[in-house]
């Protein structure tokens, strides 16, 4: 993200889904051919992330534990 940028955009919302047709999970709503740029959809939904920074070193022990911990869901 930049600053100024719009925040209502297909990547952001809840039935965005690049799986499906038209890479919307909400059928009712209109096609909208740009993902990134702003729109007017009455269906968006924020959706809600993990916010991880990405500049934090683990050490290895610390990154072995991590990554037992999100393969057996911890």
């Amino acid at each position: 993200m930049k600053c100024r940028a719009d925040l209502r955009v297909c990547l952001n919302c809840q039935s965005y889904d690049p799986r499906v047709a038209e890479q919307c999970r909400e059928r009712r709503a209109d096609l909208v051919l740009e993902k990134a740029v702003g729109n007017f959809c009455e269906y968006f939904e924020f959706v809600r992330r993990k916010w991880e920074p990405k500049d934090v070193k683990l050490s290895r022990e610390e990154a072995a534990r991590a990554n037992l911990k999100k393969l057996f869901g911890d």
